[in-house]
C-alpha cells in the first residue's frame, strides 16, 4: 500500500540530516528534525517534496498494478468449494447483484435488513463421485429448527447461484425437507431419578429426548452422525444407567418423486442426503428400571 506523502518526506528527511558529511556541511544541531532546522520554502524542503510526490506516485501505480493483476487472476482462477459455501450464505432474498458482478450494493440497508434478507442459514458444497458436478445443500432457519427454504426463495437463489457461478460448472442445489431419522431405544433408567416415562422426577421434563435433540443441533450441517456417538451423548444424561441402541433407520427425499423413499438401516455412520436430519419416532424409547 502506497505510502502517506509526510511518511515518504519523513522517511527522506531524515536519512539526510542524519548523514555525518551534511550535518556538518550545514552545521546542523544534533537532536533538531529537518523541519527545525529548513524553512518549508527553502531548495532542500522543495526538492524533497518533489521527491516524495514522486516516490508516492510509484507507489501508488504499483498498488493499482497489484489490484488489476490480483483482480485478473480471480477472474481465470475456477472457485474453490468454501467460495461457493460463503457464496451460497451471502445471497439476500429480494435484492439484485452489481451489474457483472457476484456483490450486492447494501448502501442505505440496515444490518438488520441485510441479516433478513439472508436467508440461507446452513450451505454445504460436495462434489459428485459419478459426475463433474457440485452438490450445494442448502437449509434455512426457523424457530431454531433447520428447514428448507420455499419454492420461491428457491427460485431467486439458483438463479441468484447461476449468476455467479463459474461458467461450465455444473451445480445441483438440494433443499429438502431433513432426513428422517428413526431411533429405536431401550433406555436402562435409575428409578431414583427418573419416572417409567423418562420424565426427570425433580426437574421435569424428558432428559433422554432433550439430549437427542441437542445432539442432532449440535451436528455439522451435512455432517456424519456416528452411531457409538449418539450412544456416548445418551450416556451423559442424568438418570440413564445404560442406553441400548437396537437399531437406527432413516430415509430421505427421492428427487425424482419429491417424496420419502424406502427406510433403510444406518451401520455405525451416515451424512444426511439433505445436510439434516430430523427424529421422528420418539415413541419408539423403551424406559426399563435399572435394578
Amino acid at each position: 500500500m502506497a505510502r502517506k506523502l509526510i511518511d515518504i518526506k519523513n522517511q527522506i528527511t531524515t536519512a539526510f540530516i542524519g548523514n555525518v558529511f551534511i550535518s556538518n556541511y550545514y552545521g546542523l544541531e544534533l537532536g533538531k528534525t529537518f523541519e527545525q532546522q529548513f524553512s518549508a520554502v527553502s531548495l532542500e524542503s522543495i526538492l524533497f517534496d518533489v521527491f516524495s510526490f514522486a516516490v508516492w506516485t510509484l507507489e501508488t501505480l504499483f498498488d493499482l498494478h497489484k489490484n488489476e493483476t490480483n483482480s485478473l487472476i480471480a477472474e481465470l482462477k475456477p472457485h474453490s468449494s468454501t467460495w461457493y459455501r460463503n457464496a451460497a450464505k451471502n445471497f439476500q432474498y429480494g435484492y439484485s447483484l452489481i451489474t457483472d458482478s457476484d456483490k450486492y450494493d447494501n448502501t442505505g440497508l440496515t444490518d438488520e435488513a441485510i441479516a433478513v434478507s439472508k436467508i440461507i442459514k446452513y450451505a454445504a458444497v460436495t462434489e459428485s463421485v459419478t459426475e463433474s458436478r457440485l452438490i450445494l445443500k442448502v437449509a434455512t432457519e426457523i424457530g431454531n429448527k433447520l428447514q428448507p427454504i420455499t419454492l420461491s426463495q428457491r427460485n431467486s437463489f439458483s438463479a441468484y447461484m447461476q449468476e455467479i457461478k463459474d461458467a461450465g460448472v455444473r451445480l445441483s442445489i438440494i433443499n429438502y425437507l431433513p432426513d428422517r431419522l428413526y431411533l429405536f431405544l431401550v433406555i436402562y433408567f435409575d428409578p431414583l431419578v427418573l419416572d417409567e416415562r423418562g420424565n426427570s422426577i425433580v426437574e421435569g421434563g424428558r432428559p433422554v429426548e432433550e439430549a437427542l435433540e441437542g445432539f442432532m443441533k449440535d451436528l455439522p450441517f451435512n455432517g456424519e452422525m456416528v452411531l457409538a456417538h449418539l450412544v456416548d451423548k445418551l450416556q451423559t444424561v442424568h438418570g440413564v444407567s445404560i442406553p441400548d441402541l437396537v437399531n437406527a433407520q432413516t430415509s430421505w427425499i427421492d428427487g425424482s418423486t419429491n417424496n420419502y423413499g424406502a427406510i433403510q438401516t444406518i451401520n455405525v455412520k451416515k451424512i444426511p442426503e439433505s445436510g439434516y436430519f430430523e427424529i421422528v419416532n420418539y415413541n419408539n424409547i423403551t424406559y426399563k428400571p435399572n435394578v
